[in-house]
């Protein structure tokens, strides 16, 4: 299916009035179209696997990112003052819930972590407004898979003095990383589990 025909086979996702299980099962169901692959690949772990999730192709397709952004928010805390993640994955993430928190009227800014120091200006790792110290940041990912790329921005937001206890990925590949950060005393989520993304993938290449 192309990227048109996609869009308009879908429903429209407002921004503030769709209801979240609607939305939730829209949001599988581009995963499924867009973002799941099966074949012989290669993961950032090293590890070999049968399938793989890019999850760019739905964080930045427009409607995609409104339905992360609406079904991230409602996930958070309410003591939550900003959302983070490591660059590159997270970036549409954050910035999803960032700018659909102003329409909800609870504003939550975004914080990207790099990966290696900004070679000039400040050096920073984090890039973002700035925070109180302290202040309650949770950590968002496309993919968990062993955890330690979530794990990377949780350890620069610590050395910064932020407060972060929880990590929210859209997919786990239920392959290490929940228990991993649980034995690092994070909580974690994910709004979808790869069982779930398989099981409905095969639905709709039966229909």
């Amino acid at each position: 299916m192309t990227y048109q025909a996609e869009i308009h086979a879908q429903p429209n996702i407002s921004a503030t009035t769709t209801d979240l299980v609607t939305v939730s099962q829209y949001l599988l169901d581009l995963l499924c179209q867009l973002a799941y692959k099966e074949g012989d690949f290669v993961l950032s772990s090293g590890q070999r696997s049968s399938y793989y999730i890019n999850g760019k192709q739905v964080t930045l397709h427009p409607q995609g990112a409104l339905a992360i952004g609406r079904i991230l928010l409602s996930m958070l805390p309410l003591e939550t003052q900003a959302v983070a993640g490591l660059t590159l994955g997270a970036d549409p993430i954050v910035s999803a819930v960032s700018v659909v928190s102003a329409y909800e009227n609870r504003p939550i800014p975004a914080l990207i972590i790099r990966k290696e120091a900004k070679g000039h200006g400040t050096r920073a790792y984090i890039e973002g407004p700035s925070l109180p110290e302290s202040a309650k940041v949770v950590v968002l990912e496309d993919v968990v898979t062993t955890g330690q790329s979530a794990m990377k921005a949780v350890e620069r937001l610590r050395e910064a003095g932020y407060t972060v206890n929880q990590v929210i990925s859209l997919v786990d590949r239920q392959q290490g990383g929940a228990e991993f950060y649980q034995q690092a005393g994070l909580e974690f989520e994910a709004v979808y589990t790869i069982k779930e993304i398989q099981e409905r993938y095969r639905q709709l290449a039966n229909q």
